[in-house]
């Protein structure tokens, strides 16, 4: 390839310029929009319902758009994207917000809860009441091996050292004030918030 000074390529430059500005221009903003028209009419997300949502994986707060679509009776998750009318993000996504769609569509997502137990390989298929009790057990049992009632000083304290409890940061803020309060009632003293971390 010839090397091209820099007077020869502003020379270049200026001639495409110039020819660019006799082309005859199809509508005022200078661009034939027809191509692109047609090509919106046949985009996936055309016809679909627009839900307003927010990204649930910090606390910033960032607008979701996702799009939906009846397919065969059934609603059909089609895209999710950043709202440009929201003045907390103006359609923009980090890279966790951006794969959004992944936590409905995902192959690998668990859709139903799972329990290995002790000494077990392999995971089973349980019932929202066999873990819920099963999380209150284990709770009770790790509260009540690690509770203290005083410390070294004969100071009464109350609390229990065995469980720690970290907010999420799409609580809001009723939810963090009683998951707080909660804990709190526990005798809990490791407590964090993840938009802290």
């Amino acid at each position: 390839m010839p090397e091209i000074t820099r007077r020869e390529f502003l020379k270049l430059g200026a001639a495409g310029t110039a020819g660019m500005a006799l082309v005859p221009l199809a509508n005022p903003l200078g661009f034939d929009l027809a191509p692109a028209k047609k090509r919106a009419l046949d985009l996936r997300i055309a016809g679909a319902k627009e839900v307003h949502s927010l990204c649930p994986y910090c606390a910033v707060g960032c607008s979701l758009i996702a799009y939906t679509k009846e397919i065969n009776g059934k609603a059909q998750l089609l895209q999710i994207e950043g709202d440009p009318d929201s003045p907390v993000n103006e359609g923009r996504l980090c890279p966790k917000g951006a794969t959004a769609m992944q936590l409905a569509t995902s192959s690998r997502r668990v859709e139903k809860p799972q329990y290995r137990a002790p000494g077990s390989s392999k995971w089973e298929e349980k019932s929202w009441d066999f873990m819920l009790d099963k999380l209150a057990q284990n709770i009770k049992a790790s509260r009540d091996n690690t509770f203290v009632a005083q410390d070294a000083n004969g100071n009464t304290v109350n609390r229990t050292e065995g469980i720690a409890f970290a907010g999420g940061a799409a609580f809001s803020s009723e939810e963090g004030y009683f998951a707080t309060k909660l804990m709190r009632s526990l005798g809990v003293v490791h407590i964090e918030q993840q938009a802290r971390v």
